[in-house]
């Protein structure tokens, strides 16, 4: 299956035809800023790719020939990022490949010449298999599928279950737990089994506190069941009291992590990073699993994103992957970082990387590392203490010299290493651990990275180019920051938070990613927060311009 988009460049939607290859038409022409952000997500709404169209015929769609021209009916609008030929009007797909593209008459005379010089070559005829033309709707234009260089793909479809984030209060979480369990086959066949979810907010709520396990208690069906649910950062869990119950009794304090607790000293049922082991959840199944993964891959394919970066693969998740990939059922390309345990015996030695399995759609060659915390929780690990509640500087996650040594280990023994950084400290001492760790590594092969890189000091931000450190980051954790980032940090130090511009001044490279189901998974709404600074809607409470700052020194 080729990795294309398909898009067009008329302002509505087209009815599907046979000529056109079953593409849809989307909105394209450049949007004045004064245009509300919804014009820019309807269109990527309606986004499919080349990939799209070979994924939906092995599901009982109209089926693609092996070898097929894909066209413009009207000039070279087939983008191919080659330098040597930036556009042009046919492309040549022949099985999972993209193998020739030039103008129509050229392509389908180099496809007869090279069927004419393999049967000169095994000197017997074969009749000549004709090239099937198909075209693109007029308007319209071909880009190369993206890519999704953060995401977290299994829980996002586990996010997709129950859309905790459209909930607006503690109360309305609950009520849409309740739908689901009344929704869902399994739950209702197995009382025993957990209620999770992904996606709660409570920085968009009213009172902007934790819930509470009273909060799901509230509603007699919940309480009946185990509930665990994450929030949309990924740095929080909210269990009812049946899970509390179970897990009793607590630890009085968890380094890394926080037990959220009342007045009384009580659990309320909401834990913080490294806290978050103290719930445990039985595994999912495999039918879980698969459930899961086709949200993700619907979606995806929809947003024209061929290939995603997954940044966590546990055990589980990565044996789930490498089924899929044995049996070659995976639609879209997944690059995988295992998930470090510092409690667990260093495996770097001992596991092979995997590069290229399933036909070039599977890899998992890199490590996952967790520096410190999240700035929406209060996790992240600053050099000094949060505007808002001075009594703390976040924390980090993992000793400084475990993280060091680590990163040395993964490194020589050949896997990239990816560690999440958020807060100006902990990019700061994530930076100390490579600077030593690369003396002696090739940079350019192993491709070190900071994840998130949310917050970096300018002398931090030089370190980064001059170490050949890449900065992962994602545009729209910018605007959904941006309501509560200066509360957090104050006037002066919110200026070095997501100073992409300064970043790039300083010569570091980029690679950009959703962090799904952190964020929207539209790569689309990653472009605009990253130009723009405003909300989906077109809002911010910076006002129309978005929310831009000016960069200092520290």
């Amino acid at each position: 299956m080729a990795d294309l988009r398909l898009r067009s460049q008329s302002s509505s939607p087209k009815p599907v035809t046979e000529k056109a290859a079953n593409s849809y038409s989307v909105s394209s022409a450049p949007l004045p800023r004064t245009y509300l952000t919804a014009r820019l997500l309807y269109a990527s709404s309606v986004i499919l790719s080349i990939l799209c169209l070979a994924y939906f015929s092995g599901r009982g769609h109209t089926s693609l020939p092996d070898a097929y021209a894909l066209c413009s009916p009207s000039g070279a609008h087939i983008y191919t990022v080659d330098p040597q030929q930036p556009r042009a009007q046919c492309m040549v797909v022949q099985g999972s490949h993209i193998v020739d593209v030039g103008a129509i008459d050229e392509v389908h005379r180099r496809w007869e010449s090279s069927i004419l010089a393999i049967e000169a070559a095994i000197k017997r005829a074969h009749p000549r298999p004709r090239l099937t033309t198909r075209f693109i709707e007029s308007g319209s234009i071909v880009v190369p599928g993206m890519s999704d260089s953060h995401a977290h793909m299994l829980e996002y479809g586990k996010s997709r279950l129950i859309p905790l984030e459209s909930a607006r209060s503690a109360k309305g979480a609950t009520a849409l737990v309740r739908q689901f369990i009344l929704s869902d086959e399994d739950i209702r066949q197995d009382t025993l089994k957990f209620v999770e979810g992904w996606g709660w907010d409570h920085t968009k709520w009213a009172e902007q506190t934790f819930p509470t396990a009273a909060d799901l208690d509230s509603d007699p069906l919940v309480q009946q069941h185990r509930v665990i649910l994450e929030a949309k950062d990924g740095h929080a869990i909210w269990v009812n009291s049946k899970v509390l119950e179970e897990i009793s009794p607590l630890p009085e304090s968890v380094e890394g992590g926080v037990i959220i607790r009342d007045a009384s000293g009580k659990p309320t049922g909401v834990f913080l990073d490294n806290a978050q082991f103290l719930v445990s959840v039985p595994p999912p199944t495999y039918r879980d699993l698969e459930k899961r993964f086709q949200l993700v891959v619907d979606d995806a394919i929809s947003h024209g994103l061929t290939s995603i970066h997954d940044a966590g693969f546990d055990p589980r998740s990565l044996e789930f992957f490498k089924s899929l990939a044995e049996k070659e059922k995976l639609p879209i390309r997944i690059y995988g970082m295992t998930y470090f345990d510092e409690n667990a015996e260093y495996w770097g030695d001992k596991i092979k990387p995997i590069i290229g399995a399933a036909n070039g759609r599977f890899t998992a060659r890199s490590v996952k590392i967790f520096g410190d915390g999240a700035l929406r929780s209060g996790g992240a690990a600053l050099h000094e203490s949060y505007a808002d509640n001075p009594s703390t500087r976040g924390f980090m996650r993992i000793d400084q010299e475990v993280l060091t040594s680590n990163i040395q280990r993964f490194l020589r023994d050949g896997w990239q290493t990816n560690v999440h950084a958020v807060g100006d400290r902990a990019n700061t001492l994530v930076l100390d651990a490579f600077e030593s760790a690369l003396q002696g590594i090739d940079v350019t092969s192993l491709r070190p990275r900071l994840e998130h890189a949310q917050m970096i000091t300018q002398s931090d931000m030089a370190r980064l180019a001059k170490l050949g450190v890449i900065a992962s980051i994602q545009p729209t954790h910018a605007i959904s920051d941006m309501y509560f980032a200066e509360d957090r940090l104050g006037p002066e130090r919110v200026k070095l938070l997501y100073a992409f511009r300064d970043i790039i001044n300083n010569g570091a490279r980029f690679t950009l990613g959703s962090d799904a189901p952190v964020e929207d998974m539209n790569p689309l709404s990653g472009f605009f927060a990253a130009i723009t600074r405003l909300a989906p809607d077109g809002t911010s409470p910076h006002g129309p311009g978005g929310w831009q700052v000016i960069s200092i020194s520290l």
